[in-house]
C-alpha cells in the first residue's frame, strides 16, 4: 500500500462558530428531514408546518405554486410568521432567499410583500451572491459585483444586526434569515476562496457505485463516473464548504449582537437547511431531489431559555407538532416513529441538444448526459425512526409502480433495496402507512390514525391542482 495522500481533511467543518455557539450551546438533532428533497416545496414546509400535498407547491417553478398567486392567497396568511405577528404581537424580519419564483412579475413582481412581516428583504428569484435585485419591504434595490457592498451573505448579515439594533424592544421579535449559501453558483468571498484545498468529496460506500436495484432514474447514472465529473464534484464540495464559512460569520456576529444587547438567553436560535445534497453517491454527480439520505437529511441545531447545553437528540423533529418538550427533556421524551416524504419528477418536454440520444421527458442532464430528474422521478416515502426500526419505504408514480425498501440501521447507505425480499406483512403494514400519510391533513399526520381500506394510493393526490398522468395506483 502506497502513501495515502488523504488528510485529516473531515475533521474540519465550514461551521466550527456555528456548531459552538448554537449546536454546544443547546441541541444537535441527529434525524432531522425535510418533506421534500427540493428548495421550494421544502420552504413551503418550513413556513407553513404542512406536507407539500396540503400546501400544493410541488417544484421550483410558478406552475408548481412556487410564489404563485395562489400560494400568496391560499398559505402566506396562515404562515407561522404570519400567526406569531397576528395573534402573539411579533415583530417580524425576513432576509434572504424567500421561494425561488419570488418576484415573478407575473405573481406580483418584488413589489408583493408577503403577510406576515413587519420588514422584508426578499431575494429576487433564486439564488445568486452578487449581481442580484432585494425587495426592501416592495421596493427594488440592486446590486453589483462590489465585494464590500454586495456580496448576498455579508448583505443579509448587516441588515439582520440593523433589525437587532433598531427594534423595538417592547415587544417579541422573529427573525428569519435565509443565506443562499451554500446554493451553487457556489461564490465565496473572496478571504475563503482558497481555503479547503486538499478537500474532497466524502467517499462513502455508495460513492460512484451503480445503483444496479434502483429505480431507473439512477440506473441510467454511468458507473463509473468519469474523472471530469469527479473532479466537477470535488471542486463543487469546496465551494459549498468556502461559502458557509460566511454563513458561520453571520452566526457569530448575529449571536454576538444579541448578547450585547442582554437577549441571548431569552432568545431560541434555530439553524437548519431546506433539502441535503448529494455528491457522487449512486453516481450521480451532483445535485437533490432523490430520496436518498443525502438529500432528505438535514442539520438541525437549537440553542435557547430551558434547553441544555451540548444536548444531542435522535428524535425526529417534523411537521405540525411542537418539539418545546423534546427541547427541554431529550431524554424522555416520546416522539413519532415516521413521517412523510413527497416529491415530483420533471422533464423537459423536448430534448436537450446536448444529450440529443436521451429524447424528452428528463431534465438537469449534466455533467456527462447524467439525468438528475424525470417526469416519472415522482414518488412519496414513510421514513421510520424507532427505537425497534429504522426503515424507508417508497412507491413510485411510474408504469411499474417501483419500489425500494431500506434498512438504515444495518445498511446505512441504501446499498441493498429489499422491496423484493422484505417480509410481505411488513411491506403491506408500510404501505398502508404510506397511503394513510399521502392523506392525511393537520391531526391525523400525527398519529397513525386508523387506515381506510376504501383508499388508494395515488401520488397526485399531494398535487390536486394537477389533471395529467392521474392514474390510479395499488400494489398487487
Amino acid at each position: 500500500m502506497g502513501h495515502s495522500k488523504t488528510r485529516f481533511v473531515f475533521l474540519q467543518t465550514p461551521l466550527n462558530k456555528t456548531k459552538k455557539l448554537i449546536g454546544e450551546a443547546g441541541i444537535t438533532f441527529t434525524n432531522a428531514f425535510v418533506a421534500s428533497p427540493l428548495c421550494c416545496p421544502s420552504r413551503a414546509s418550513i413556513l407553513t408546518g404542512k406536507y407539500p400535498h396540503n400546501h400544493h407547491v410541488i417544484n421550483n417553478t410558478l406552475e408548481g405554486n412556487c410564489s404563485s398567486t395562489a400560494w400568496q392567497k391560499t398559505q402566506e396568511p396562515k404562515t407561522f410568521p404570519a400567526l406569531l405577528q397576528a395573534y402573539a404581537g411579533y415583530q417580524t424580519f425576513f432576509a434572504g432567499k424567500y421561494l425561488n419564483q419570488y418576484g415573478n412579475p407575473d405573481a406580483g413582481g418584488v413589489e408583493h410583500v408577503p403577510l406576515g412581516w413587519d420588514y422584508w428583504v426578499g431575494l429576487e428569484r433564486n439564488s445568486r451572491y452578487y449581481n442580484y435585485t432585494l425587495s426592501v419591504n416592495g421596493k427594488p434595490k440592486k446590486h453589483g459585483g462590489n465585494y464590500s457592498e454586495d456580496y448576498l451573505t455579508d448583505v443579509l448579515t448587516n441588515m439582520s444586526l440593523d433589525f437587532l439594533q433598531y427594534k423595538s424592544n417592547y415587544r417579541p421579535f422573529f427573525m428569519m434569515v435565509s443565506t443562499p449559501a451554500p446554493h451553487a453558483p457556489w461564490t465565496p468571498a473572496p478571504q475563503y476562496q482558497d481555503r479547503f484545498k486538499d478537500l474532497k468529496a466524502p467517499r462513502d460506500p455508495n460513492f460512484n457505485v451503480h445503483g444496479k436495484d434502483k429505480h431507473w432514474l439512477i440506473r441510467q447514472a454511468k458507473t463509473p463516473m468519469t474523472n471530469s465529473s469527479i473532479e466537477l464534484l470535488d471542486e463543487a464540495y469546496r465551494k459549498r464548504w468556502r461559502t458557509l464559512l460566511s454563513v458561520d460569520d453571520l452566526v457569530e456576529k448575529v449571536v454576538k449582537r444579541l448578547e450585547v444587547r442582554g437577549e441571548l438567553d431569552n432568545t431560541y436560535i434555530i439553524f437548519t437547511s431546506d433539502n441535503g445534497y448529494h455528491t457522487g453517491q449512486f453516481s450521480l454527480p451532483l445535485d437533490k431531489r432523490q430520496l436518498y439520505e443525502s438529500d432528505i437529511r438535514v442539520p438541525l441545531l437549537i440553542r435557547g431559555p430551558n434547553i441544555k447545553p451540548n444536548q444531542t437528540t435522535g428524535k425526529t423533529a417534523m411537521d405540525g407538532m411542537s418539539f418545546l418538550s423534546v427541547l427541554r427533556n431529550a431524554a424522555h421524551t416520546t416522539w413519532r416513529t415516521d413521517f412523510l416524504v413527497e416529491y415530483e419528477g420533471e422533464g423537459s418536454n423536448v430534448s436537450d441538444p446536448a444529450c440529443p440520444l436521451l429524447g424528452p421527458g428528463v431534465s438537469v442532464c449534466f455533467p456527462d448526459c447524467v439525468c438528475e430528474d424525470s417526469f416519472n422521478n415522482t414518488y412519496a416515502c414513510v421514513r421510520t425512526v424507532a427505537p425497534s426500526a429504522n426503515l424507508q419505504y417508497c412507491e413510485f408514480d411510474d408504469n411499474e409502480v417501483f419500489v425500494e425498501v431500506y434498512n438504515i440501521t444495518v445498511d446505512p447507505y441504501q446499498l441493498i433495496n429489499l422491496a423484493k425480499t422484505i417480509d410481505q406483512e411488513v411491506l403491506e403494514k408500510m404501505n398502508h402507512r404510506l397511503m394513510m400519510l399521502q392523506s392525511c391533513s393537520g391531526q391525523s399526520c400525527r398519529t397513525p390514525g386508523v387506515y381506510d381500506t376504501r383508499y388508494t394510493f395515488d401520488p397526485h393526490l399531494m398535487f390536486s391542482n394537477r389533471s395529467h398522468r392521474r392514474n390510479r395506483l395499488r400494489r398487487a
